[in-house]
């Protein structure tokens, strides 16, 4: 468990120092309105739309397996859209690391929190079932607020990107885990602790069992949310956030924990995580992380890829 950002001399190495001059940019733009970083942040977006067309063609054929029954002019609109809100995380992130409490609180609204209040109260564990979408580095420090948690994260490769993730992360919240360290996270749970939890993502074939996603029917899915449930003795209450319409502000909504779950089948366990992470990527299907290679697992290692 990280519990503290641990810093050191070498940060100040000099092949470290094109990445601090693009820290203090962003901390300079900690200075200016929410609603003109978020201009700012759409227009690296379409910038972003001609310079990494790989990308680009990830995120189209995502929308493509999804939504099979989008017109050519609604999906490219939204591939669009989605690029736009992807430049506006940028700012996301850096205003969840480095805003001050009273400058959160005064862009938030959270609603449901009484449903984790209560389940704490009961003595279980909170799991919040969360997906990749994109401001969800300020969902973590908004609901902090009111109920630190602990995360789940992957530690990252780059020592100077790893401490000022951990210290960013832990401005209102307690701790970090390691996505691999289910003890600890099943430790958390009992205390009873909040732990984040996402399944959105494709983790490859060793851990996965394939379901329906959207339209793609067999998609790689873990069931880790069944195991963590069970053995950290926790309830799953869904988890939504958003940036509003008019850029103005972020909102949250947690939902009641789920009846019955998990239940006495893990696959049906993992179709009912599906069918919630469908709904709630729907709720704001633009600011979803359409860019990740969801569906790059395939059942036979023989089937052929879904992006050719």
């Amino acid at each position: 468990m990280v519990e503290k950002a641990q810093f050191s001399s070498h940060l100040y190495h000099p092949k470290y120092w094109l990445l601090w001059l693009g820290v203090g940019f962003m901390r300079l733009t900690q200075l200016l309105p929410l609603r003109i970083q978020m201009k700012m942040g759409a227009a690296l977006g379409r910038l972003a739309m001609k310079l990494v067309s790989k990308r680009v063609k990830t995120a189209k054929r995502n929308l493509e397996l999804c939504f099979p029954e989008m017109s050519e002019t609604e999906m490219q609109h939204l591939l669009i859209q989605n690029f736009e809100q992807t430049g506006k995380a940028i700012f996301d992130t850096a205003n969840a690391w480095w805003w001050s409490d009273e400058k959160i609180q005064q862009h938030m609204t959270i609603k449901g929190q009484e449903y984790v209040e209560q389940t704490l109260e009961s003595g279980q564990g909170v799991i919040l079932f969360a997906v990749h979408c994109l401001p969800l580095e300020m969902g973590a420090r908004i609901f902090g607020q009111f109920q630190p948690g602990v995360g789940v994260y992957r530690p990252h490769n780059n020592p100077l990107m790893e401490y000022l993730q951990v210290k960013g992360r832990l401005r209102s919240n307690k701790a970090l885990v390691p996505k691999r360290d289910l003890r600890q996270m099943v430790r958390s749970l009992r205390e009873p602790s909040v732990i984040w939890y996402t399944a959105d993502q494709d983790f490859g074939r060793s851990s996965a069992i394939f379901i329906p996603f959207f339209n793609v029917p067999e998609a790689a899915t873990i069931t880790g949310a069944t195991t963590l449930a069970r053995l950290g003795k926790a309830k799953v209450l869904p988890f939504f956030v958003e940036r509003n319409s008019d850029d103005t502000g972020y909102n949250i909504e947690i939902q009641p924990p789920l009846d019955n779950f998990p239940g006495e089948n893990e696959i049906e366990d993992a179709k009912r995580g599906n069918k919630i992470i469908e709904e709630i990527i729907s709720r704001n299907k633009s600011q979803y992380m359409w860019l990740h290679r969801r569906f790059k697992t395939r059942p036979n290692k023989g089937d052929a890829s879904l992006y050719k």
